[in-house]
């Protein structure tokens, strides 16, 4: 299933109670960096590359500063194993892949009611892989981000955000991911980490 497609179904599966008062649907368009796989003959790393991403959201009211929120975060990258030749990781250099993000979390507003001034925003859920290069398989893994942000608001229900968000998925460094018809990668570490910087246009019901 595709990413859009997911984060469509979970947002028409959101109780029609969650629409209330302060709440908020926003969309993001951002930077995404970091991350990196080992490959399991060399060891050598096989980076993600650092390209665009998207997001939204849907936040509802909690108390008068704080805000429930569903995530969803999406970049379309390629993998990126260096110059030199080696099997398997150079078969993988310039393929692509998928990173999403599907968390549910809260933002905290420090200096008063939602939807003005700074805030702090997390969650928990999972992170889906998707390589774009055949005989690789998708994995899902549980993951977090914590983050800082920024909302102006622009006048009737519009607000702007700025955000920077850090990501981690934990990952079975003894195993290997991906593995369709054997294991090709394996991860490098216990975790993979990303950060991102986002803008978001925020729209309030």
């Amino acid at each position: 299933m595709r990413p859009l497609t997911i984060l469509a179904a979970a947002l028409m599966a959101l109780p029609v109670a969650a629409v209330a008062a302060d709440s908020a649907v926003t969309l993001y368009g951002g930077y995404r960096g970091g991350g990196s796989f080992s490959d399991v003959g060399s060891g050598r790393p096989i980076d993600v590359k650092q390209s665009a991403s998207a997001a939204a959201s849907v936040d509802f009211a909690i108390d008068a500063s704080r805000q429930l929120q569903f995530f969803v975060a999406h970049q379309k990258s390629k993998f990126e194993t260096g110059a030199a030749p080696a099997a398997p990781a150079s078969g993988l250099n310039g393929q692509s892949v998928s990173v999403t993000y599907f968390h549910l979390g809260g933002t905290n507003f420090f200096d008063g009611p939602i939807g003005r001034g700074p805030y702090v925003v997390g969650g928990l859920g999972a992170t889906l892989f998707s390589p774009g290069t055949n005989g690789f398989s998708s994995e899902w893994r549980p993951s977090m981000n914590v983050g800082l942000g920024y909302q102006w608001p622009l006048g009737g229900r519009l607000a702007l955000r700025a955000e920077a968000r850090w990501y981690v998925t934990l990952v079975n460094s003894q195993g290997g991911l991906f593995c369709s018809g054997g294991c090709v990668i394996r991860v490098s570490g216990d975790t993979f980490t990303q950060g991102d910087a986002q803008l978001g246009l925020s729209l309030e019901l």
